[in-house]
C-alpha cells in the first residue's frame, strides 16, 4: 500500500487522492474501480448498454455480452468469435465500459490489439471518466505495451480524468518512469494543473515516496521542461520545499539543479507556448516581464498565438500584452492568425485593438496569407470584425484575391474565399505586376468555378 507523505494542510486532498487519477482506491491501494469489475458469474458484468432509440444497434445482446465478458478475461478467441457474430465493438456494460475499457483494466494487450483493429475507441469514457488510454497510463504498472498500442490507434494525450488530470499526472503519481517518458515523447502537456492544483511534478514529489522510480520521474519531467518553481495551488509551496519537508534529498537536488539560471521570463515564455495559464500567471507573479522576448524576438503573446493557445492569449491580452509586438521575422500575434487561420485566436486578440495595417515580411496583411491557405472562416471573420484593407497589395504585387487564385487550388475552400473577398468589395480588376488579373489567372489554371465567380 502506498502511503503518501502529506502535510496537514493537504490532508483533505490526500483523502481524495486517487483523485489525482480519478479512481476509487480499494483498501488504500491504487487499483481503480477496475477491481470492482463483475466476475464472469455476475449478470451485471455482461449487460450491454441500451440501444439508442435514434440509432438502434443491429446486433444481438448476446453477442455484445459475450464480447464484454471475453474482453474482461482477455479471451482473444472469444473476442473474435463475438465480433464475427455481430457484436458491437462499442457496446457498453452498466458502468459504461466498452470491451476495450475492460481489456485495458486487465492489461490484456493482445485482446486490446484485436479490438482496436476492429475500430474500438481508445478514448471512450466510462461512467467514472476512465478511458482505455487513461487506464493505460496508470492502472497497468510501468508497462508501456498497452499505451503504445493505444497511442498508435488514436489515443488523445489531451484527455483528462474526473479530476481534470492528464495521463502524465496519473503516471507521475504512480511513479512510472517508462510511461512518463512515453507520454512526454507523445507531446502531453507538461505543466497542466489538475483540479487539486497539482502538476505531474507536484504529484511525483508530494504523492511519491522519494524512491528511485520517483526520482527518475522527476528527472524526466524537469529535463522535458516542467517548471521546478511552480507552487502547488492550494498551499503555495514550491516543489523543492515539498521535497525538503519529506526528506527527499535526491529529488531536492534534482529540482535545485533544474532551477539554476531559470528566470521568471524564461518560465513565462515556456508556459505561453505550452498553454498552462496557471503556470504563466505564477511566472508573472514572480516578476516576469509581460513583453519578455525569446531568442527569436517572440513575446509570450506571439508564442501563444502561434500555438493557438486561446485561453493563454485571453489572459495575456487582459493583462495588457501588445498584440502588435514584432518579432525577428516581422510577425505579430495578429499577423500570425492569418497563417494559422484561428478565428478563436483572432477574437481573443481583438480587445487589444490590433493594427491591421502592419505588414509581414512579404509586405502583406493578415487576410492575404489566410486567403492563400483557404482559411474561409478566418477570411470571413477578419473582414467582418476588423477594418483590414481587402485590396492591400503585398511586395509581390498581389492582393488577397490574386493570392487566393495564384497560390490556391481552385477547390471549394478557395472558391469560398474568393466569394467572401468579393462580398467584402474586393476589386477584381486589380492586376499583378505583369498586368494579369485574378480572372485571367483562374482561366489559365483551369479554375473554372473560380473564374465563374470572378466573371459574375
Amino acid at each position: 500500500m502506498r502511503a503518501p507523505f502529506l502535510p496537514l494542510a493537504l490532508a483533505a486532498a490526500a483523502v481524495l487522492l486517487a483523485g489525482c487519477s480519478g479512481t476509487d482506491p480499494v483498501d488504500g491501494a491504487s487499483t481503480p474501480a477496475s477491481s470492482a469489475l463483475p466476475s464472469s458469474s455476475d449478470p451485471a458484468g455482461t449487460t450491454s448498454a441500451s440501444p439508442s432509440p435514434s440509432s438502434p444497434r443491429p446486433t444481438s445482446a448476446g453477442a455484445d455480452a459475450a464480447l464484454l465478458e471475453a474482453a474482461r478475461s482477455g479471451d482473444v478467441a472469444g473476442i473474435r468469435s463475438a465480433l464475427a457474430d455481430g457484436a458491437d465493438v462499442e457496446a457498453e456494460d452498466d458502468l459504461g465500459r466498452t470491451a476495450l475499457v475492460r481489456a485495458a483494466y486487465g492489461n490484456h494487450v493482445e485482446a486490446a490489439r484485436v479490438l482496436v483493429r476492429a475500430d474500438a475507441d481508445a478514448n471512450h469514457l466510462d461512467a467514472s471518466t476512465q478511458s482505455p488510454y487513461l487506464i493505460a497510463t496508470s492502472e497497468v504498472g510501468d508497462d508501456p505495451r498497452l499505451l503504445d498500442l493505444l497511442l498508435a490507434h488514436g489515443a488523445d494525450v489531451r484527455a483528462k480524468d474526473s479530476y481534470n488530470g492528464t495521463g502524465l499526472i496519473r503516471a507521475a503519481d504512480r511513479g512510472f518512469p517508462v510511461i512518463v517518458g512515453r507520454l512526454l515523447d507523445a507531446g502531453v502537456e507538461i505543466d497542466h494543473v489538475n483540479r487539486l492544483g497539482w502538476t505531474a511534478l507536484h504529484e511525483a514529489v508530494v504523492l511519491g515516496d522519494g524512491s528511485r522510480r520517483y526520482q527518475q520521474v522527476v528527472q524526466l519531467l524537469v529535463d522535458a521542461g516542467a517548471d521546478p518553481l511552480l507552487p502547488t495551488q492550494r498551499d503555495g509551496i514550491r516543489p523543492r520545499a515539498h521535497a525538503q519537508q519529506r526528506g527527499y534529498t535526491r529529488i531536492d537536488a534534482i529540482l535545485k539543479e533544474a532551477s539554476v539560471g531559470l528566470t521568471a521570463n524564461d518560465r513565462l515564455l515556456q508556459h505561453a507556448g505550452a498553454g498552462s495559464v496557471v503556470a504563466a500567471e505564477a511566472a508573472l507573479a514572480d516578476g516576469a516581464d509581460l513583453e519578455a522576448r525569446d531568442s527569436k524576438g517572440r513575446t509570450a503573446l506571439l508564442l501563444a498565438a502561434t500555438e493557438d493557445r486561446v485561453p493563454m492569449a485571453e489572459m495575456l491580452v487582459a493583462r495588457g500584452a501588445d498584440v502588435d509586438a514584432l518579432d525577428g521575422r516581422h510577425d505579430t500575434p495578429f499577423l500570425v492568425t492569418g497563417v494559422t487561420g484561428s478565428v478563436a485566436m483572432l477574437k481573443a486578440l481583438l480587445p487589444g485593438r490590433p493594427d491591421t495595417t502592419i505588414r509581414n515580411r512579404y509586405g502583406g496583411v493578415a487576410v492575404i496569407p489566410a486567403s492563400e491557405r483557404g482559411h474561409v472562416e478566418y477570411v470571413e471573420a477578419v473582414l467582418a470584425l476588423t477594418d483590414i484593407d481587402v485590396d492591400h497589395v503585398n511586395d509581390l504585387g498581389w492582393t488577397a484575391l490574386l493570392e487566393a487564385v495564384i497560390l490556391g487550388d481552385g477547390g471549394p475552400r478557395h472558391q469560398a474565399v474568393v466569394r467572401a473577398l468579393l462580398a467584402a468589395g474586393a476589386d477584381r480588376s486589380i492586376a499583378d505586376r505583369d498586368g494579369v488579373t485574378a480572372l485571367e489567372h483562374a482561366e489559365r489554371r483551369g479554375q473554372d468555378a473560380v473564374a465563374a465567380l470572378l466573371q459574375g
